[in-house]
């Protein structure tokens, strides 16, 4: 799937006008570009988008009868996200803004608009610093988080990373990292599964294990392509707590999927650049699975305060 393009948003009517902006080749408005930091074209671009999203908020939160309820905490998040963008430009760089909407979205425009932001926050992120890579991985998982609440189901494609020229790092301890973690959620959802009830949320847990299994399948062909042996699972684990009823059960999926956003949020910062959108990919299905399993909403997912 391609970023979205001038002619997706012209085509929804949710196209703004932004000022003191230029365009980048995929039709995104990126703002003024100073070179001093290598990392200012990106956060532009990532504020516009989110501009986008925000004029389209605020638009719908206008309409009477406006599902307030709804729309108001997915764009306090939005909010956030551009507050911890602006943070990183240089402080003589003015930010896009945009002027007012002239036509209303529907609620399958919006959250069509949040899929689209998701992907394009990850288009050239792997040539951003790594705590810049970092944000826009969790930022595109809260894009997907609230384009799911909004009702797109549908998959959020990951851009892969470009081959670079230059000598990458070691992605071997990352890799190790990542599959030790996915050995710990494999044990905790085994345990997960054995104290729910055989009904849906069986098998929820069922195919949330065998998810987990994939990934930890992924990192060891990673590992062993990387000519490194995969550290095998430990024979146990302990868990945080104790688990002996379903609530319990389910409390320790949200636990397993919560801490595994920050374990793939870290690995943005770690891996070479060539390999982040693989942990953004993961940070951003497990994020979804928190959701699923009751998990509290949070503007970052996998960085624990900004």
């Amino acid at each position: 799937m391609h970023p979205p393009s001038r002619r997706t948003f012209l085509a929804l009517g949710l196209l703004t006008t932004l000022t003191a902006c230029t365009a980048d080749p995929g039709g995104r408005p990126v703002g003024p570009t100073p070179t001093s930091d290598p990392d200012t074209p990106a956060r532009l671009r990532a504020i516009a988008d989110t501009d986008l999203l925000l004029g389209a908020y605020d638009n719908l939160l206008t309409v009477p009868g406006a599902q307030t309820a709804l729309l108001q905490p997915l764009r306090d998040d939005t909010v956030q996200h551009r507050a911890a963008l602006v943070q990183g430009l240089p402080a003589a760089t003015p930010s896009p803004t945009s002027t007012p909407y002239r036509s209303l979205p529907t609620l399958p425009e919006l959250a069509l608009m949040e899929h689209r932001t998701a992907e394009s926050h990850l288009y050239g992120f792997d040539e951003v610093s790594p705590d810049l890579a970092r944000l826009l991985a969790s930022v595109s998982a809260s894009n997907a988080l609230h384009a799911a609440t909004l009702g797109d189901q549908t998959p959020v494609n990951t851009p892969a990373g470009q081959a670079r020229a230059e000598r990458a790092a070691d992605p071997v301890p990352a890799f190790q990292a990542a599959l030790s973690a996915e050995h710990a959620a494999v044990y905790g959802y085994g345990v997960v599964g054995a104290h729910l009830p055989d009904d849906p949320q069986r098998t929820d847990a069922r195919t949330t294990l065998a998810a987990h299994q994939a990934q930890r399948d992924a990192w060891q062909r990673l590992l062993t392509a990387a000519t490194a042996a995969p550290t095998p699972a430990a024979g146990g684990y302990q868990l945080p707590f104790p688990v002996t009823s379903p609530a319990e059960a389910t409390k320790l999926a949200v636990h397993l999927e919560t801490r595994l956003t920050a374990t793939y949020a870290d690995l943005v910062t770690t891996l070479p650049a060539l390999h982040r959108p693989l942990a953004a990919t993961a940070l951003r299905e497990t994020a979804l699975r928190a959701r699923r399993w009751g998990a509290p909403p949070t503007a970052f997912p996998g960085i624990p305060a900004i």
